[in-house]
C-alpha cells in the first residue's frame, strides 16, 4: 500500500512539473508575440514616416523605400531572430510606407548586410524573360546580370526593355551553366541568386536564399527533396545526385544539387571554386564541400513541375539527364584526384577483419 501512495504522489508530483514547464512555454510565447506585434507596430510608423517623404515616379519610390528600410533596420535588427520576423517587420514597414506616400510598392522588404545581385541565364525565352526580371526587380538586388546566348527569338528586345539590367550577350549556344559561370564572373557582389530565364519564380520564393547567403551560408540549395518519389521509382539523375553527396560526406543533402535552380553562391565560395568551375555544377559543388564552405538548403521551390519540357530533357537517357550524369562523374572524379590516396586504400574482407580480431 506505502509503494501504491508514493506512486501516485510521484505521478502527481510530475504531471504538476510538466503542468508548469508547459505554463512556462506557453509564457514565453506570449512574451514573444506581444514583443513582435510592438515590434511591427513600430516597423509600420517608421514606414509611414518615410513614405511622407517619397517622390518621383514608381521605380524611383521603390528604390527610396528599400533605402528607407536599410537605414531604419539597426533599430529593430537586434529583436529580430529569424527570417520570418525579419519579413514580417518588412512587409509591415511597406504598408505603412505605401499608406502615407499614395502609392502600393510591389517589393519585397528584407535587409541584406552585403551586396547582392543575380544571374539569369536564357536562351529564346521572350515569352518569360521580362518577367523574371521584374520578379528580380523586387529584391534589393544591386545588379541583374542576363546572360543570353545563342537566342534567335525576341529575347534581347525583353532585356533592353528594362532599365538597370547588365546583358552579357554571347551569339552562339552556351547552355545554362556556362552562363552562370559567366555571369558570376561579371558581379563582384558578395551574395549571388541564380535563376534560368524559362522559370518565372515569385520575388517572394527567391529571397529565402539570399538571406541565407547574406547570414552566412556559402552555398544555399533548392531543398527538393520532400518532393521526389521514394528510391524505386527514382530516375538515373536523381540517384546519382544523392550518391554524390553520400561520396562527400552530406548524405544530409540528399538529392539536392547546383544543377537545380534557384540557388544562391557567396563571393566566397565562387572565389574558392574559381567561376569557371560553375560550367559543371556537381564538380562545384564537391570542390565547396572538400573547402569545408557551408553548403545548405534553406527552402523551397517546386522547380520539377513548372520546369519547361523540350525534346532534350524527357524520355529515358535523354541528352540532359546524360549530361547531368557525365557531369556528376567528373565532379567524382575531382573529389578522388584531392583527396588522395586514403580514400583509394583497400577495404579488408570480412574474413581478414575475423582474421586479425582473433589472432
Amino acid at each position: 500500500m506505502r509503494a501504491r501512495i508514493v506512486g501516485v504522489r510521484h505521478q502527481r508530483t510530475r504531471k504538476r512539473g510538466m503542468r508548469g514547464r508547459r505554463g512556462q512555454v506557453l509564457k514565453k510565447q506570449i512574451t514573444k508575440l506581444d514583443t513582435n506585434r510592438a515590434l511591427f507596430q513600430q516597423s509600420w510608423k517608421y514606414g509611414e514616416e518615410a513614405g511622407r517623404h517619397s517622390s518621383g515616379d514608381i521605380d524611383s519610390m521603390e528604390q527610396q523605400a528599400h533605402f528607407a528600410w536599410h537605414k531604419c533596420w539597426p533599430t529593430l535588427s537586434k529583436q529580430l531572430d529569424n527570417y520570418v520576423d525579419v519579413m514580417q517587420a518588412g512587409k509591415a514597414f511597406m504598408q505603412g510606407y505605401a499608406r502615407s506616400a499614395g502609392r502600393s510598392m510591389n517589393i519585397v522588404p528584407m535587409h541584406l548586410h552585403r551586396s547582392a545581385a543575380a544571374v539569369v541565364s536564357a536562351c529564346n525565352e521572350e515569352a518569360t524573360l521580362a518577367q523574371v526580371i521584374v520578379q528580380l526587380k523586387r529584391l534589393p538586388l544591386t545588379e541583374i546580370v542576363v546572360v543570353l546566348n545563342g537566342t534567335t527569338d525576341h529575347s534581347l528586345e525583353r532585356v533592353l526593355d528594362h532599365s538597370r539590367v547588365t546583358l552579357v550577350y554571347e551569339p552562339n549556344r552556351a547552355g545554362h551553366d556556362v552562363g552562370r559561370a559567366l555571369g558570376a564572373k561579371v558581379t563582384t557582389a558578395e551574395s549571388v541568386l541564380f535563376v534560368d530565364g524559362d522559370m518565372v519564380i515569385a520575388a517572394e520564393q527567391l529571397a529565402p536564399f539570399l538571406y541565407a547567403v547574406d547570414r552566412g551560408d556559402d552555398v544555399a540549395l533548392n531543398d527538393l527533396s520532400s518532393l521526389l518519389p521514394a528510391f524505386a521509382r527514382q530516375d538515373e539523375v536523381t540517384r546519382m545526385k544523392a550518391y554524390l553527396n553520400r561520396t562527400l560526406g552530406r548524405a544530409d543533402l540528399q538529392s539536392n544539387s547546383l544543377t537545380a535552380v534557384p540557388h544562391a553562391l557567396s563571393r566566397r565560395m565562387i572565389q574558392a571554386v574559381h567561376p569557371e568551375s560553375l560550367v559543371v555544377p556537381p564538380k562545384a559543388q564537391a570542390l565547396a564541400i572538400q573547402h569545408g564552405l557551408r553548403v545548405t538548403a534553406p527552402s523551397q521551390v517546386d522547380v520539377i513541375r513548372s520546369n519547361r519540357l523540350r525534346s532534350t530533357n524527357v524520355g529515358s537517357g535523354n541528352p540532359v539527364a546524360k549530361l547531368i550524369i557525365g557531369d556528376h562523374l567528373e565532379a567524382i572524379a575531382e573529389w578522388l584526384k584531392l583527396a588522395g590516396q586514403e580514400v583509394l586504400a583497400p577495404t579488408l574482407s570480412r574474413s581478414e577483419v575475423a582474421y586479425r580480431r582473433n589472432t
